[in-house]
């Protein structure tokens, strides 16, 4: 379990290149900067940044392979984890589906500030987005789970790997699921909070399964 910044850095760094390791060191100086002008993370966390946020997104990559090719990010806000992702992963195709436009701006900003050519914004409702097959989906504050597979379903094909960071809540809202939705996915434990999980699931969601 991760339980220090120390602990946090060491972990994120044993995952990534050291050039990647230096952007994302200048990503989140940017981030506590904007924080300051637009609320991007709980005041409560920014002592705890690589902790809360930089290795929270960080923990996905073990749960999938370096050869996935695209990934979507829903309701990036400033960019956890979809930002982390790309600059962690330059080989990755990412995607950032973000609505509001201060936070969309900035995080265009800081792709074109780091040089992220592999990451993509959206400034936009993810209602209005073309489909594009998307290898990983994820979605760490995006909206309640049923409405997120709603509506993120499209996206998805029978190879898709769904990460989906839940907090405490994980465990729960996978047994209110439908149970065919429910044989889909399964709940791994945070290594960032020893109460927090994360719903893990493989497959494509059809409009068959979300009312078996």
């Amino acid at each position: 379990m991760i339980a220090s910044e120390e602990d946090a850095r060491a972990f994120v760094a044993a995952r990534c290149s050291a050039a990647s390791f230096g952007l994302l060191e200048r990503f989140a100086a940017a981030l506590l900067d904007e924080n300051a002008q637009q609320n991007l993370i709980a005041a409560a966390s920014v002592p705890h940044l690589w902790r809360r946020h930089v290795a929270d997104s960080a923990q996905l990559l073990d749960h999938v392979s370096r050869e996935t090719g695209v990934w979507l990010d829903l309701g990036s806000g400033p960019g956890l984890p979809g930002m982390v992702i790309a600059i962690m992963r330059p080989g990755l195709r990412v995607h950032l589906v973000e609505s509001r436009r201060r936070r969309y701006e900035w995080l265009e900003m800081q792709c074109l500030a780091l040089g992220i050519p592999n990451c993509l914004v959206h400034g936009a409702r993810l209602e209005t987005i073309s489909t594009v097959p998307a290898d990983i989906i994820s979605a760490r504050a995006f909206a309640p789970l049923p409405r997120l597979l709603e509506l993120a379903r499209r996206f998805s094909t029978n190879d898709t790997r769904w990460l989906l960071p839940k907090g405490r809540s994980a465990a729960q809202e996978l047994a209110e699921l439908p149970a065919a939705l429910q044989r889909m996915f399964h709940v791994e434990q945070s290594q960032t909070d020893a109460e927090a999980g994360i719903l893990v699931g493989c497959g494509k969601i059809s409009a068959k399964a979300r009312q078996a």
